[in-house]
């Protein structure tokens, strides 16, 4: 005679160990708590070649300002250039970067970050004999896409340390401030942008001349 078959219910709540897939209790990446959560994982904008994007990326750790660091950083910024892809200015602060950049199209943009992001991550991670994940969030960006919008965007990222109390400067070092051409005043003569250099000349109507019908950036 064939055997039947006994069919065992799982307590109430849980799901019989045979089961595969489906919903479990504990199974599925760990919600991160509200202190984390900086970037809404939404649909990014699309975005356009003749508009620039301010970009924030934000780490885990709070020590890209160190010397021993900051070089590793800008080295990884500027072996990002590529076609189609230009970073333009830039301000390292302890735990996260900006930067206002052009791309052709959305694909270039994605990718060029992504390549950007672990650049960084590998580096980093290597120079502090760290492992793991380097980036608290999801790069975020915003497209700039009126002449106001791109000084007021300028302002910010250049001017960043003052926002988290450097007041020592009225310029930072961790900044494309020394390649900057757009301020009210000359550079004073014996500020100086920490190396090596990692900017590209920006090829928009926005960001290379339209923005500058708003006046030139107060130091």
């Amino acid at each position: 005679m064939r055997q039947l078959g006994l069919a065992f219910s799982a307590p109430r709540g849980e799901t019989p160990r045979s089961v595969r897939g489906g919903a479990r209790i504990g199974a599925g990446r760990k919600p991160r708590s509200v202190a984390e959560r900086s970037t809404p994982h939404r649909a990014r904008a699309q975005p356009q070649a003749r508009h620039p994007l301010h970009v924030t990326l934000r780490t885990a750790v709070r020590s890209l300002r160190k010397q021993q660091i900051i070089q590793t950083v800008l080295g990884a910024l500027r072996d990002s250039q590529r076609q189609g892809f230009r970073i333009a200015h830039y301000s390292v602060q302890a735990n996260h970067l900006h930067l206002i950049v052009e791309a052709e199209s959305k694909t270039v943009l994605s990718s060029a970050m992504r390549g950007l992001a672990i650049r960084v991550s590998l580096r980093v991670n290597r120079l502090l004999f760290r492992r793991g994940r380097l980036w608290a969030d999801r790069w975020h960006s915003h497209t700039l896409k009126t002449p106001r919008e791109v000084p007021n965007a300028l302002r910010y990222v250049l001017q960043n340390h003052r926002k988290h109390g450097s007041w020592s400067s009225r310029l930072d070092p961790l900044s494309s401030a020394q390649w900057f051409n757009g301020f009210a005043q000359p550079l004073p003569a014996t500020f100086q942008s920490i190396g090596p250099p990692c900017i590209a000349s920006p090829k928009t109507w926005l960001l290379s001349v339209g923005w500058r019908r708003h006046g030139l950036i107060e130091i």
